[in-house]
């Protein structure tokens, strides 16, 4: 088996993973590597062809992490449209409520070209440190670092950063084995985004705004629960996207796009049936996400949890990912901040 040897070995490619190694690179240190076990990069940011966010969305202005980010990568950021009446569906059998936004309500922000343009220009300043279908099946400790097992490869590291949703990392043997409170924590964590149904659904007009509608639909108690305008920032792809309620999971894909159909029609008129593209995303059918995970998750979810903040392996072993950051756990924010905390404390541990 070939053996690969590296100062630091970081495992997911999802926006922690990446803004590890990115802050590595910024840090001056050249010597790791980025294993991911799918094909493709991004993790929980899933931007389509057509431009529709299928994954990780917005943010606020006080996402401070997403800011600077996207700052000093160049990347233009754009205010969610929500101009016009949005609607309210408290009771499907019963008139809808229209509301307008308070204007004094800050927006939440978008990124131009999709979230996965953040992704994709952390890709570009990584060249050669990231290698995909890399799936890592064990990771045990030894006297001069850590050794991590793929299907071909060893990899020979002095530290490890684990970047994946807490929940995965039961696919990855440690020896020895970790401490039981921190099993215990990572087994009871749920994984954002891993019960959602997400829409979108492209046209050539935004027909919702010439009506005098922001394109806002909310419902916890029918078909789709949310609905966005997604409307790119250069305002020439006109989308809608949201989040299709989990009770239609089971049913054939078909049936359930005609729910779907049906029940926009109803709010936001016959035009809804003259989509271009109609696009879904179940992230509770994506291994790498979920682990038949399902269940919607409304009430306040806690991440953060102090296990995931400390060292394993006598301080060879790391954990990062949105769902351990103590700075808006389930978040982009949250992934960016735990990426660059990580970094920082293996840094000032080597010093």
């Amino acid at each position: 088996m070939l053996e690969v040897t590296t100062e630091y070995i970081i495992v997911g490619a999802g926006l922690s993973g990446l803004t590890s190694a990115y802050s590595l690179q910024k840090n001056r240190e050249i010597n790791f590597l980025v294993l991911e076990s799918k094909e493709q990069v991004g993790g929980r940011i899933y931007t389509t062809n057509s431009g529709v966010d299928l994954g990780a969305t917005w943010f606020q202005s006080n996402h401070k992490y997403v800011i600077d980010m996207i700052n000093d990568l160049n990347i233009e950021r754009f205010n969610q449209y929500d101009a016009g009446k949005s609607i309210l569906v408290y009771n499907s059998m019963e008139p809808a409520h229209y509301f307008e936004k308070d204007t004094s309500l800050p927006s939440a922000y978008r990124i131009a070209g999709g979230s996965l343009a953040l992704i994709n220009a952390l890709k570009n300043k990584l060249d050669g440190k990231i290698k995909t279908n890399t799936f890592v099946s064990e990771i045990i400790e030894t006297k001069e670092g850590v050794s991590i097992k793929t299907e071909n490869t060893i990899y020979k590291a002095k530290k490890v950063i684990i970047t994946i949703p807490p929940r995965l990392t039961n696919f990855i043997s440690f020896t020895p084995s970790l401490p039981k409170s921190i099993l215990t924590v990572m087994k009871n964590t749920h994984t954002w985004m891993s019960n959602a149904i997400k829409v979108g659904l492209t046209f050539r007009t935004p027909f919702w705004r010439q009506k005098g509608l922001s394109g806002t639909l909310i419902s916890q108690v029918s078909v789709v629960t949310e609905l966005y305008d997604h409307t790119n920032a250069s305002e020439n792809g006109f989308s809608l996207m949201g989040f299709v309620n989990e009770g239609l999971r089971d049913k054939d894909p078909k049936e359930r796009k005609e729910s779907v159909l049906g029940y926009l029609e109803k709010y936001l008129g016959s035009e809804i049936q003259e989509y271009l593209i109609y696009e879904e995303k179940d992230w509770s059918k994506d291994k790498n996400t979920s682990m038949g995970e399902i269940g919607s998750k409304y009430t306040s979810l806690q991440y953060g949890d102090n296990e995931f903040q400390k060292d394993y392996f006598n301080r060879k072993l790391l954990f990062s990912g949105t769902e351990t950051s103590i700075v808006n756990g389930g978040y982009m924010d949250g992934a960016i901040y735990s990426g660059i905390a990580a970094v920082q404390k293996i840094l000032k541990e080597d010093m």
